[in-house]
């Protein structure tokens, strides 16, 4: 059972959520997000997810590799953030996990009861809009709060313009 969102209590700030990766289509996400936190006086979580099944090697491999793995998700986290920043004039708050996504972006939502939307983009692909998007679009309505998926059409002044 998902906690009650406090995000429009006295003291709290709604927060938009965008998950990060090497996908291109999660910069269209961060755009909507950061945007949407800005107009809404809201805040903005960028969540990496890094995946521990990765790890799985003999024990000095696999520890060089999550070390890998987390200075690479720093860095996407850090240039990401700079951007916004830059381009919007916001801080974002990070967050690097392990795990399944899926499974980890539920568990940032049950802790962080200010989180009120989670922002996926879609896709370009021939497979269909994503992994993460039909893994979340597979919830349905057992996931704990709206999900945004943005088109793979939109241009950076479609975001601007809807968010």
């Amino acid at each position: 059972m998902l906690s009650k969102r406090l995000s429009r209590q006295y003291g709290h700030k709604r927060k938009f959520l965008a998950i990060i990766d090497e996908t291109p289509e999660c910069r269209r996400a961060v755009a909507y997000a950061s945007r949407r936190a800005k107009n809404t006086g809201g805040s903005l979580i960028l969540l990496y997810v890094i995946d521990s099944s990765e790890f799985q090697h003999f024990l000095g491999v696999g520890d060089i590799m999550r070390a890998e793995s987390h200075e690479q998700a720093h860095q996407t986290l850090s240039a990401i953030s700079a951007e916004v920043r830059e381009n919007l004039g916001i801080e974002t708050e990070t967050k690097i996990c392990e795990g399944q996504k899926a499974a980890e972006i539920v568990k940032l939502i049950e802790s962080d009861q200010d989180i009120a939307v989670l922002v996926l983009a879609a896709g370009s692909g021939a497979e269909g809009p994503g992994p993460l998007v039909q893994s979340i679009a597979a919830k349905g309505s057992a996931f704990p709060i709206p999900v945004t998926i943005i088109p793979d059409g939109l241009t950076a002044e479609d975001i601007d313009s809807v968010a």
